[in-house]
C-alpha cells in the first residue's frame, strides 16, 4: 500500500508585487534619531510652543497678568485680525517689507552670485578678501549702523558726493527713501554670508564643464549663464528663502536707522509693528494676529520661490 506525501505548505507573496517590509519605528538609523534628538527638542521648544501658542493668543482677548494670576481669557475670533488689518499702519508696514524684499533679495542674489565667482578665481589674497567681506556680517548691527548714519545723513559725505543730486531732505528722514536705504544697508551687511554659500556651491561645480564650453567657444559671459548659473541652483534656491525669511523679519535696523519706522511709519516693519503693539501697547493679541499672518505670507513667497526655482529638483 503507498502512502501519498503531501508537499508542505508554501507561503505566497500578496498579489501585485513582492512582500512588503516593515519599516523599523525609529528608522534605519535610530542612532541618528538620537543625536539630532537635542537640537529636535530645541526647535520644540523654541519655534514650535511659541509659534501654536501665538496662534491661539490670536483667538482670544489675551493680556498681561501678574505670574500665577487667573484671568479669563475669552475666545473671540476674528476679531484681532480685523482689529490689527484696518489699522492703516500694519497694511502699510506690509508694502513696506514689500519694498524692502523686492530690492534686498534680487541684489543678493546677484551680487552675491557675481562677487562669489569672481572671488572664486582669485588666487591672491584670497582669504583677505573672503574675511574682508564676511566681516560686515559679524559686526553688531549697532556699531555699523553708527557709521551708515555718518555716511547717510544731511551732511554725510554720500551727500557732499552727490551735491545736487542727493534727496531732500536726506535718505533716511525722507519718506521715498528711507526703506530703500535700509535695503541697501542690509544686502551690503548680509553679503559676505551669502557669498559663502555660493562659494562652497562653487566647488561642486565640475570644471570639466568649463572645459567643455571653452572648447565650444563659449566666453567668460556664456560660460557663467551656461555653467556657473545651472550648477549653483540649489544654492540659489537657498539664498532666495534664507533672505526673504530674513528681510521679512526685519526689526533692528529700521528701529536703530530711523527711530523705530520713521519718518511716519515710512520704514515700519509688520515685526516693529508686532513690537510696538504688543509690547508698548500692552496689545499682545493683535500683534501675535500680524505675526501668524506674517508667518502665512512669508510661507506662501518661499513655497512660490521653491516652486518656480527649481527648489524640487
Amino acid at each position: 500500500m503507498t502512502s501519498t506525501l503531501t508537499p508542505p505548505a508554501v507561503s505566497r507573496p500578496p498579489e501585485g508585487g513582492k512582500r512588503k517590509r516593515r519599516r523599523p519605528f525609529l528608522g534605519k538609523n535610530p542612532l541618528g534619531l538620537l543625536f539630532s534628538a537635542p537640537y529636535l527638542v530645541f526647535v520644540i521648544l523654541v519655534f514650535a510652543y511659541p509659534l501654536v501658542y501665538s496662534v491661539w493668543i490670536s483667538f482670544h482677548d489675551f493680556f498681561f497678568a501678574a505670574p500665577g494670576a487667573q484671568v479669563d481669557r475669552p475666545f473671540v475670533g476674528l476679531e484681532n485680525y480685523v482689529t490689527a488689518f484696518t489699522d492703516p499702519a500694519v497694511i502699510r508696514s506690509f508694502g513696506n517689507v514689500g519694498i524692502f524684499l523686492l530690492i534686498n533679495v534680487p541684489l543678493t542674489v546677484v551680487l552675491s552670485l557675481l562677487l562669489a565667482s569672481a572671488l572664486n578665481k582669485v588666487t591672491r589674497f584670497r582669504a583677505f578678501l573672503r574675511v574682508s567681506f564676511y566681516v560686515p556680517y559679524l559686526t553688531a548691527s549697532v556699531a555699523v549702523v553708527a557709521v551708515w548714519l555718518f555716511l547717510f545723513n544731511g551732511n554725510g559725505i554720500v551727500n557732499q558726493v552727490l551735491g545736487p543730486l542727493a534727496p531732500s531732505p536726506s535718505w533716511l528722514v525722507n519718506e521715498h527713501w528711507a526703506m530703500p536705504s535700509i535695503a541697501l544697508f542690509v544686502t551690503w551687511k548680509q553679503l559676505g554670508f551669502y557669498i559663502l554659500l555660493y562659494l562652497a556651491a562653487l566647488q561642486a561645480v565640475p570644471q570639466e564643464l568649463y572645459e567643455s564650453a571653452s572648447t565650444d567657444g563659449a566666453g567668460a559671459v556664456r560660460s557663467f549663464f551656461s555653467v556657473t548659473v545651472p550648477g549653483v541652483r540649489p544654492a540659489t534656491v537657498l539664498v532666495l528663502l534664507v533672505s526673504t525669511v530674513t528681510g521679512a523679519n526685519l526689526f533692528t535696523e529700521p528701529y536703530l536707522l530711523t527711530g523705530g519706522g520713521g519718518p511716519n511709519g515710512a520704514s515700519a516693519s509688520p515685526v516693529l509693528i508686532m513690537y510696538q503693539d504688543g509690547l508698548q501697547q500692552g496689545h499682545p493679541d493683535t500683534a501675535a494676529a500680524i505675526g501668524v499672518v506674517l508667518v502665512i505670507v512669508v510661507l506662501g513667497i518661499a513655497w512660490l520661490q521653491n516652486r518656480f526655482a527649481g527648489g524640487n529638483d
